[in-house]
């Protein structure tokens, strides 16, 4: 009797799991195969869900909890691949990989796309004065380093005066290059005031762009010089590696570039064409919310296609590490995490 029971109840977890269409879930692993940038793309939705933002500290606990018996074989009876990977991704969108720390939430890349399209409508505004390009291009650039600093490697320490050089140094940068090029674009007397206007519009993203590397590279710079901790393909510690570091923000520094062409290049387009429809030109005052729609959008598409290029946990043969990396694990392969 208990046998037929004991089956019963094995039949029905099992239909439960199969009724979700979820893989088998695997602790610490994407649910998506990090393999093919499709599976990135689907793993990086999850990871932006701005759905996310609105869990409840019971809720966050409670995901915690059920991975944490997960982890250690007490898992209550019933529960389903889905749920297992849902509260997966509570976690790592709320929690830091590294310090398992709440990251805060305009911070986290589930906040990004909320939080940061009000910057990327100042920034793309027409007729910028030099107060407010300064003034959207340092909100910019603050916002980005929070970010870059929320979702850092965390496996070394880093001193609160590293962080400030980095943003220093991107504010500058960003606001000198748009500065720069927006009194460039006044100058050129060739121009007519209508491509004046155009050109102006596209300031933003080479600024932004080239702070965007600056930011990556200041506020992370410690992780050059210290180096980066490498795992072997069961999570074991294998050492610290300051090549895995170099790779790490050189394709942290890609998708920074990548994140904003979208973002700041498509939307003046769009906008340019839908200036001229007498819709908007009957009524120009629908003209804002259109451009935070349209950057709205941008947005959406942008970030989770610029964060899939590469695997948050990125990996690298041994034989590119340092010698004594390679010398330290039987792997042939060791992975480390990038950072977002």
């Amino acid at each position: 009797m208990a046998d037929t029971a004991t089956a019963a109840a094995a039949a029905a977890a099992s239909a439960a799991n199969a009724s979700t269409d979820a893989p088998p879930f695997q602790l610490g692993k994407p649910r998506f195969q990090q393999t093919s940038f499709y599976g990135r793309f689907r793993h990086f939705l999850d990871i932006i869900d701005p759905r996310t933002l609105f869990v409840t500290e019971r809720r966050l606990r409670e995901a915690v909890q059920l991975l944490e018996d997960y982890k250690h074989g007490t898992l209550r009876p019933g529960v389903t691949n889905e749920q297992l990977w849902s509260a997966q991704k509570i976690k790592q969108a709320i929690l830091h990989p590294d310090t398992n720390e709440k990251i805060f939430m305009p911070f986290r890349m589930s906040g990004y796309i909320p939080f940061g399209t009000p910057i990327v409508v100042g920034l793309l505004l027409p007729n910028q004065t030099l107060a407010s390009t300064v003034f959207w291009q340092w909100l910019n650039q603050s916002h980005n380093a929070c970010v870059n600093y929320a979702n850092r490697n965390a496996t070394k320490p880093s001193p609160a005066s590293k962080f400030i050089q980095g943003y220093l140094g991107a504010v500058i940068s960003a606001v000198s290059i748009a500065v720069g090029l927006n009194v460039l674009v006044q100058k050129a007397n060739k121009f007519t005031p209508a491509t004046r206007l155009l050109v102006q519009r596209f300031v933003p993203f080479p600024a932004v762009a080239s702070a965007n590397i600056c930011n990556v590279v200041l506020m992370r710079y410690g992780e050059l010089e210290e180096g980066i901790d490498v795992l072997d393909g069961d999570g074991n510690l294998v050492g610290s590696s300051k090549i895995a570091a170099r790779h790490a923000l050189l394709e942290t520094a890609l998708t920074r570039v990548v994140l904003p062409m979208p973002i700041l290049v498509l939307p003046p387009i769009v906008m340019s064409m839908l200036e001229k429809t007498a819709l908007l030109q009957a009524r120009p005052r629908l003209l804002l919310p259109v451009q935070s729609l349209v950057c709205l959008a941008a947005f959406g598409l942008a970030l989770p296609l610029a964060i899939s290029l590469f695997p948050q946990m990125s990996e690298i043969e041994t034989t590119q590490l340092e010698p004594e990396i390679a010398r330290a694990t039987s792997s042939r392969t060791v992975v480390y995490n990038k950072g977002l």
